[in-house]
């Protein structure tokens, strides 16, 4: 049972590029999916989440408008696309899902870095 986040790596100011988050051994389309962010030195932050069923989203502000997340449950995955990317974007990338909105992650993916720099 785990989460596989991918998709981070190296990318200019304005660029762009796509997260994924990918389930094994359970179910994603059971779960809310939230991705988060930890920049160096810094804490971690809510980046974006997306409920199972009615597919809700919600954006931290810092990514609002630039950010969009989805699920395509037939692949048991959630993507984070990431758009006009700038520095303060840099950060490690986690995914989480979680059964019952309010309560705990259930399950963390391992953490993907993404680095925004000319």
């Amino acid at each position: 049972v785990q989460l596989q986040a991918s998709g981070g790596g190296f990318v200019q100011p304005g660029g762009s590029l796509r997260l994924s988050c990918v389930a094994s051994g359970f179910t994603l389309a059971n779960l809310a999916v939230g991705w988060f962010r930890q920049a160096p030195g810094k804490g971690r932050e809510g980046v974006s989440c997306i409920n199972s069923g009615d597919g809700k989203t919600k954006y931290g502000d810092s990514v609002k408008g630039r950010f969009t997340i989805s699920r395509d449950d037939s692949k048991n995955t959630v993507y984070l696309q990431m758009n006009s990317l700038t520095p303060d974007d840099t950060a490690v990338y986690y995914c989480a899902a979680r059964y019952r909105l309010g309560s705990e992650y259930d399950y963390w993916g391992q953490g993907t870095e993404v680095t925004v720099s000319s």
